[in-house]
């Protein structure tokens, strides 16, 4: 595939969003064309052809998606796939369409431009529809705002994809101010603010329960005066939306005269008490994906509960948690909060970023998913297909435009010396290698080696600035020792398997520019049997750069420690720092061993104690869940348990050791 389909993958996402409102098929027609096009990208590996570095949060999001696809056919299945629930299923299975979307909006190097282009032609579609209706009602305005304004679909839907559109709107409109494009910005901007104005005209109550979120996540975006001035604003802005809310105002007076609810929160309350009662009776495996609809449909029957259940909520709880768990139990739960929490945390850990784009995306992002937080207390969201699909699209174009401007946005030149410190002991396989990516942000390169019989000091003599060869007394001192030498502001502590990646090189040249924290932790990529381990252990983020003035390291035997002085700030880079921690499986048994022994020798001289065989295998099996289930261990598949397995066996073995060194050898028998 050539540069000549970027464009049209770009111009299908901006049809998808804009068109959303417009028609579900346009939304639906696009996300499809675009998940086909991203198979055929798949098949011919054109992407990872020209050097795509798969982010792990991407395949963090692939997961979220695909589990909760995998537990509705768990749920299914259960309940003998019945055709209520394959009709849900249907529904939800669109979702598997994630990758695709992936991969064909990365290819095409979608970026922030698109996506709020796409919103705002969203808006304007608002508008649009505004329009239509007020040409059908013969221009009367009066006659529109008696009813609830849907723009020609359910009030509900329209309400709130539309005050998500309206809001993405006006992160576009702060996104092209801070670049400078400003005639385009206050275009955005006020039809982001128009867009947002009709929203409200769907009388939806859950457009007042989210505005204030989507209001608050605006904040990091503004001026440091305009914080304060929106902290003031945001009650106010809520207040006029109560008020001119007529459901709403409705409500209050009726709670507040005679301590009534209206019809529709009545109703909703009953079938949430019929969902919840559902889940407490089946908490593990809920009803069934059908078999919702036939505990509402008997309970109406025998009088239990209101007739107008079976009009209104036969299909669905009007409330995606509470939804979930009636039908499906705790693993649909835990699928909803994947499918929730962990967009939202990917997208909120760069709200504050410097990167302008970066930013804005991640403001946006975070908007989708708190949106539907909030959208599905009294929606059942993930349940109609144009708030599912919607959700598909936004959140996989979001994410894919983020990563590909982080990718862009590390163009500074450090200002700030560094001094690479390696230490080394037969490494003649990997010292080459690690030196030159060393190179890429070092200007003096260290290395200690501790008597190596092979090739190593030989190599390491090419590209290092200082190279000595000394006794071994244990890897704390060792590196302690190698510190010492190092001259420059800054200190790149690296083991000889370890590699500076051309991405993270980019990352710590932009940083060092102008740091924000005296330290950084460099997350690792643990790569062994041709596989790159992202979760796990190998999703470990070990500290290896700081400000060299005032920091030692612990005199630990093995798994020593940087000791930074208190009050120093600490932050987390993206890029990874490419880790070949064995050659083979013999390789690995064989260190493994290793720092299992040592670790035992180092407890031992802490004064560490095991009583009894039963504590190292518990511990051995702590270390396994947490690697493999807690760590997402399974993310990376047949290595990834192997690793686990590894990992388990380590610590079972560290403290067998301990405990073999509590005990005294016995005396030999005498007669």
């Amino acid at each position: 595939m050539t540069n000549r389909f970027k464009k049209p993958i770009h111009l299908l996402f901006v049809i998808g969003v804009a068109g959303a409102l417009l028609s579900s098929s346009v939304l639906a027609a696009a996300t499809l064309l675009l998940a086909i096009t991203g198979f055929v990208i798949s098949y011919r590996k054109s992407l990872y052809q020209a050097g795509w570095d798969k982010p792990k949060e991407l395949r963090l999001l692939h997961f979220a998606f695909w589990f909760f696809v995998l537990v509705n056919v768990y749920s299914w299945a259960l309940e003998g796939f019945s055709y209520e629930g394959g009709k849900t299923l249907g529904t939800h299975a669109r979702f598997i369409l994630f990758w695709p979307l992936i991969i064909a909006l990365s290819y095409a190097r979608l970026g922030a431009n698109t996506v709020f282009a796409g919103a705002g032609l969203m808006a304007v579609s608002i508008f649009g529809l505004l329009g239509s209706a007020l040409l059908t009602n013969q221009g009367s305005l009066e006659l529109l705002l008696s009813s609830r304004f849907g723009g020609g679909i359910n009030p509900i839907s329209f309400g709130n994809i539309a005050l998500l559109g309206s809001f993405l709107t006006l992160t576009g409109g702060l996104f092209f101010y801070r670049s400078k494009r400003r005639p385009l910005a206050l275009l955005f901007i006020v039809t982001g603010v128009g867009a947002a104005a009709i929203a409200m005209l769907s009388q939806t109550r859950s457009n007042l329960i989210a505005l204030p979120f989507l209001l608050l996540l605006l904040v990091p975006l503004l001026s440091r005066n305009l914080r304060i001035v929106s902290l003031i604003a945001i009650p106010v802005l809520l207040m006029t939306a109560i008020a001119t809310n007529d459901r709403m105002s409705g409500q209050i007076d009726g709670l507040m005269n005679d301590d009534t609810l209206d019809s529709g929160i009545t109703i909703r309350m009953e079938v949430w008490r019929q969902a919840w009662h559902m889940f407490a009776d089946n908490p593990w495996t809920g009803v069934g994906l059908g078999g919702y609809t036939r505990e509402i449909e008997a309970s109406v029957a025998s009088g239990e509960s209101s007739a107008v259940l079976i009009d209104c909520c036969a299909g669905h709880a009007h409330n995606d948690l509470l939804n979930i768990a009636a039908k499906i139990g705790i693993p649909g739960i835990l699928s909803w909060a994947f499918l929730i929490f962990i967009p939202l945390a990917i997208f909120a850990r760069h709200l504050f970023s410097t990167h302008t784009a970066t930013a804005h995306l991640a403001v946006a992002g975070s908007m989708v998913s708190v949106g539907y937080l909030l959208f599905g207390l009294t929606e059942a969201t993930f349940n109609r297909t144009l708030f599912l699909t919607f959700y598909l699209l936004s959140v996989s174009g979001i994410a894919a435009a983020l990563f590909n401007e982080l990718g862009t946005s590390y163009v500074r030149q450090r200002t700030k010396t560094v001094s690479a410190t390696i230490i080394t002991k037969n490494e003649e396989d990997h010292i080459a290698d690690c030196l030159k990516s060393a190179r890429l942000v070092a200007d003096e390169i260290i290395v200690l080696d501790s008597g190596s019989t092979d090739r190593t000091v030989e190599i390491a003599k090419q590209y290092a600035d200082i190279l000595e060869v000394t006794d071994w007394p244990g890897f704390g001192i060792q590196k302690q020792r190698a510190l010492e030498k190092a001259t420059g502001d800054w200190v790149l502590s690296l083991d000889a398997d370890e590699r500076i990646t051309p991405e993270l090189a980019r990352e710590i040249n932009h940083r060092l520019a102008d740091p924000d924290a005296d330290a950084y932790k460099l997350p690792w990529a643990v790569t062994i049997y041709g596989a790159r381990l992202d979760f796990g252990r190998s999703g470990r983020a070990p500290l290896r750069l700081f400000r060299r003035e005032g920091v030692r390291f612990s005199d630990a035997l093995v798994h020593e420690r940087i000791l930074i002085p208190e009050g120093r700030k600490i932050r987390t880079l993206r890029g990874r720092l490419t880790h070949y921690t064995h050659r083979d499986f013999g390789h690995s048994l064989e260190k493994s061993a290793k720092y299992a022994w040592l670790g035992s020798l180092e407890k031992h001289r802490k004064g560490k104690k095991t009583h009894t065989m039963i504590y190292p295998t518990l511990r051995g099996l702590m270390t396994f869940v947490q690697v493999y289930f807690v760590r997402f261990g399974f993310l990376d598949g047949a290595v990834g348990y192997l690793t686990a397995v590894t990992y388990a066996q380590v610590t079972f073995n560290k403290y067998v050791g301990l405990w073999t060194l509590d005990r005294r050898p016995s005396e030999p028998d005498r007669e």
